[in-house]
């Protein structure tokens, strides 16, 4: 007899779960369109992120096949995909940006106010209008076409944002099994492909963010994933044209947002390795890498959009972002010595924060260059570091480390912990984008009555048989 158990949901149950998501999917949807019935609105787009939530973790325990978990990703991302933008308005800001750069101008040099038009300004969140684009070249580029594409039309013009966003996905889609099976983890190939489909591409963030929210981070993660696999790859028999492929996705990954460049360290220590090891081959290698990035952000650049851009990367933290742990200790302080403390405190702590990923990533390259840590591990953990101790944290921002870890971490307290900071993050902002200062009590009775909707699904859901094999 085996030492640990399997469990497996009876036939009928993964086709239920799929079902409940869906149905969660669509109420989200419903709810997002229905704006003028609020509460009620925002109860039935709670509720169904609530389901969506609720299906997914218990999916967990079904372990379906990788096939199985694609088709219901299809279903899922389907509502969601014809709702308005949810969680977020940041492609209103893209949409702002994109104005600036079809006029001639730097978007990464010239914010929303100047350079957009008053009714694309209007859409922009107020936090954002005077600030210019933290965006690599790529992503200002796409901006740039998609306003020559559209005039200027804002429902055009989020339809073919979500279509880059999808496009992204399906780049995910493609390269998450296929780190899985880079990582090695023990599991059997079938059985990690599907896990590492169900942490890292079905999770409610992927639909919420990726697809409802159309952030540029899913054309980010995707050509920083398949780039990786590629290069990867390429490496045990040193299929140099196969290897330089995969550098220039992952050099273009960065042009869209810069921490994608760290896959191009995981990706140099692996090549330092692959030619023998020591100081000197990482040395080289590293070189290499910095090399390609710098002629991959030359070539992109030479659009027009120049290097601003690299000035404008701190543009997300002039807002205190309240999920970041580098910055409580300056809520903390300016709670007890007032709004200047905190604010030096703040200040302080994001350079400490820095310092730690920079030794944090030289520990685990280190690891890496020493056979201590797979690639894949090595990139998941670096990209923890980043998020963690970075001065910004959006919900979408876990999946910069949620994606490389499903493909790496066994079954065990720290991809259940992942799980769960997952669903957790999943219902930590209100679905519908907006400003709900002053609009509390709604927010409570939108709240209760989705929680009742889940909890009454939970309750049927459960009494669902559940059989253990050996």
């Amino acid at each position: 007899m085996q030492s640990t158990l399997s469990y497996r949901v009876t036939t009928r149950t993964p086709e239920l779960l799929r079902w409940t998501g869906f149905g969660g999917a669509v109420l989200l949807t419903a709810g997002a369109w229905a704006t003028r019935a609020v509460p009620m609105a925002l109860a039935l787009a709670i509720a169904g992120a609530g389901l969506v939530v609720l299906a997914w973790t218990l999916l967990g325990r079904a372990n379906p096949d990788a096939q199985w978990l694609r088709r219901t990703l299809v279903w899922w991302c389907a509502p969601v995909a014809v709702a308005p933008p949810l969680f977020s308005g940041d492609v209103f800001s893209y949409l702002a940006q994109g104005e600036v750069a079809a006029r001639g101008l730097d978007p990464n040099v010239v914010s929303p106010a100047v350079g957009a038009s008053a009714e694309a300004v209007a859409r922009v969140g107020v936090y954002w209008r005077d600030t210019p684009s933290p965006y690599g070249p790529l992503f200002s580029t796409v901006e740039r076409a998609i306003t020559n594409l559209t005039g200027g039309d804002p429902v055009a013009g989020i339809v073919l944002y979500r279509l880059v966003a999808v496009l992204g996905l399906l780049l995910i889609v493609w390269a998450v099994p296929r780190l899985a099976a880079i990582a090695g983890t023990s599991a059997p190939a079938r059985t990690s492909a599907g896990r590492a489909l169900w942490l890292g591409v079905l999770n409610p963030l992927v639909l919420w963010h990726l697809v409802g929210g159309v952030h540029n981070d899913a054309l980010m993660l995707g050509l920083m994933l398949s780039g990786t696999v590629i290069a990867l790859h390429a490496l045990p028999e040193l299929r140099w044209w196969q290897l330089t492929a995969g550098v220039v996705l992952i050099g273009l990954g960065a042009q869209v947002k810069l921490p994608a460049l760290v896959a191009l360290a995981v990706v140099g220590t692996a090549l330092a390795r692959r030619l023998g090891g020591g100081w000197t081959r990482f040395v080289i290698a590293g070189v290499s890498m910095v090399a390609a990035a710098v002629v991959v952000s030359v070539l992109t650049s030479a659009g027009g959009t120049g290097f601003g851009w690299v000035r404008a990367l701190g543009t997300p933290s002039k807002v205190n972002s309240w999920m970041a742990p580098t910055n409580w200790p300056g809520y903390l302080a300016g709670a007890v010595f007032g709004p200047e403390s905190g604010q030096a405190m703040i200040s302080s702590a994001r350079i400490a924060g820095l310092v730690l990923i920079l030794c944090g990533i030289a520990v685990v390259l280190r690891r890496q260059l020493r056979g201590g840590v797979s690639e894949v591990t090595a990139l998941g953990m670096m990209m923890s570091l980043i998020v963690v101790l970075g001065p910004v944290i959006q919900p979408w921002y876990l999946l910069w480390a949620v994606l490389p870890l499903a493909a790496c971490l066994p079954v065990g307290k720290w991809r259940t912990r992942v799980a769960a900071l997952v669903g957790v993050f999943a219902l930590l902002v209100p679905p519908l984008a907006g400003n709900f200062a002053g609009r509390v009590p709604e927010l409570i009775t939108a709240y209760a009555l989705g929680i009742a909707l889940v909890g009454g699904a939970y309750f049927v859901l459960r009494r669902v048989p559940v059989a253990a094999q050996d």
